[in-house]
């Protein structure tokens, strides 16, 4: 597999007096002759700080002194301890882009009932209720009309699949029918989001921001009407349970910081869950192993039911054990969210370290999901090794952060894992697919595919 690494795009990290350097690297496994599934270098800059600097050091990143952090057990104190020793902080370039009144910001009761408020939507119990057979019939439609095509670039088409459900249920928006115009803007927010910060016309940046603009006031007007009409017909979606909040006479949470959250819903909702898919189809390509056991467990789900085209049922889906391997050993090796920031609010001692207050620190769980000592070989995409391995409950553990943990664990983890497993369900047991090109993987802020993953689907026999 033609895999390549980006530790912290865009940022030049320099030494200081008392830490190490994060370097800027990128890693083609065939310049090295290495024809399998290869992460090593985010493992050769872990071993090369360790080896220097150990699993905690101090860096200059992003415009700031940081400490860094590498170690399980640090990172998951940072987690546990949040808002008694730690509190949430990301820097200024990133605060821009998303919006200064959203949940990553946002503290204590706030950021519990803001929290308790997106999981009447993403909970455990809606999504047995309400989102299954949604994501269920999106997905088979979505394959379906991919069969006539010479050629899917499969993270665009998955983004806009999940886009078309998500925005459905969150602010009951018909992307079809819309002509996919706020699809679009996101789309251009997107393309920008890794580009230089410069907030010129023409440039990536710019177009960024201006797409950012464009679905704030395409929301604006969904609320405004939303707010004129009366007795609306059809099923709650958040826009009412947020309208609900704001008519209250001391309302918790302002118009604002309801806008930036359906902003920030909607794009982490299909964004990343899109990156998770395409990174877990790109790894089953080239493990046919993987994909045949992955492909029996799906089958023989479809041939224990009475109607061999009814709809999956919730009993089925917690039953697919390999699925649910597949897709944490995607994530480890992914690393969609590869960093985390958090501030110290007091000083702090931990394993020997000194943690001074007010220093900001930046949590690496890629580090820990590639490293050796805790993963044997830690590069190879085997989810084999989960059925010996306990998987994190409630989605996390110290070992394996792909959804963060503590108190900002992803509100959406579950609604995430769910798209995941019923897109492979469907795609195993009607179609096969290939390789057409790329398929490179970049880690910076996250993971990207900077040639796409353009793919050719065809029915199975």
């Amino acid at each position: 597999m033609n895999l390549a690494v980006v530790a912290m795009a865009r940022t030049r990290a320099t030494a200081s007096s008392g830490g190490g350097v994060l370097g800027l690297v990128r890693w083609r496994a065939q310049e090295e002759g290495e024809k399998r599934t290869d992460i090593r270098a985010l493992i050769f800059i872990a071993s090369q700080r360790r080896m220097g600097y150990g699993p905690v050091f101090r860096t200059n990143m992003v415009g700031q002194d940081l400490i860094v952090s590498l170690d399980a057990e640090v990172n998951s104190f940072v987690f546990q301890q949040e808002e008694r020793l730690f509190q949430c902080w990301y820097p200024d370039s990133f605060m821009r882009i998303i919006g200064a009144d959203n949940i990553i910001t946002t503290l204590g009761s706030s950021h519990k009932y803001i929290r308790n408020l997106i999981l009447r939507l993403f909970g455990p119990e809606n999504l047995r209720r309400a989102m299954l057979q949604d994501v269920h019939r999106t997905a088979q439609a979505s394959l379906l009309s991919w069969l006539d095509r010479p050629s899917i670039e499969l993270k665009d088409a998955v983004s806009s699949m999940i886009f078309s459900v998500t925005a459905k249920k969150l602010i009951s928006y018909d992307s079809l029918a819309s002509d996919g115009k706020m699809w679009k803007q996101y789309d251009a927010f997107i393309r920008g989001l890794l580009a230089f910060p410069i907030g010129i016309p023409g440039t990536a940046f710019y177009k960024c921001m201006q797409g950012r603009k464009n679905v704030m006031k395409m929301l604006k007007e969904l609320i405004d009407e939303r707010k004129e009409a009366s007795g609306r017909r059809g099923s709650i979606d958040f826009i009412d349970v947020l309208l609900e909040e704001l008519n209250e006479e001391k309302p918790l949470i302002s118009e604002n910081v309801a806008l930036d959250l359906i902003f920030l819903l909607l794009f982490a909702s299909f964004e990343t869950t899109a990156s998770a898919i395409t990174a877990v189809v790109r790894f089953l390509t080239d493990n046919p192993e993987a994909l045949q056991e992955l492909a029996e467990e799906h089958d023989n789900i479809q041939k224990r039911r009475v109607d061999l085209n009814s709809e999956i049922i919730w009993e089925e889906y917690k039953s697919m054990k390999f699925t649910s391997h597949v897709i944490h050993e995607a994530l480890r090796l992914a690393n969609i969210a590869p960093v985390m920031f958090r501030k110290a609010t007091e000083d702090v001692h931990i394993k020997g370290f000194f943690i001074p207050k007010g220093s900001k620190i930046m949590i690496c769980p890629s580090m820990v999901h590639l490293n050796p000592m805790i993963y044997k070989d830690p590069n190879i995409f085997n989810p084999w090794r989960w059925k010996d391995t306990a998987e994190p409950t409630g989605g996390a553990s110290k070992d394996f952060m792909a959804f963060g943990g503590g108190l900002r664990l992803c509100v959406g983890a579950d609604f995430a894992k769910l798209q995941t497993a019923i897109f492979l369900h469907c795609l195993v047991t009607k179609y096969r697919w290939k390789a057409i090109k790329g398929g490179t993987m970049v880690l910076g802020p996250g993971l990207r595919f900077p040639e796409g993953f353009h793919i050719q689907l065809f029915p199975k026999p």
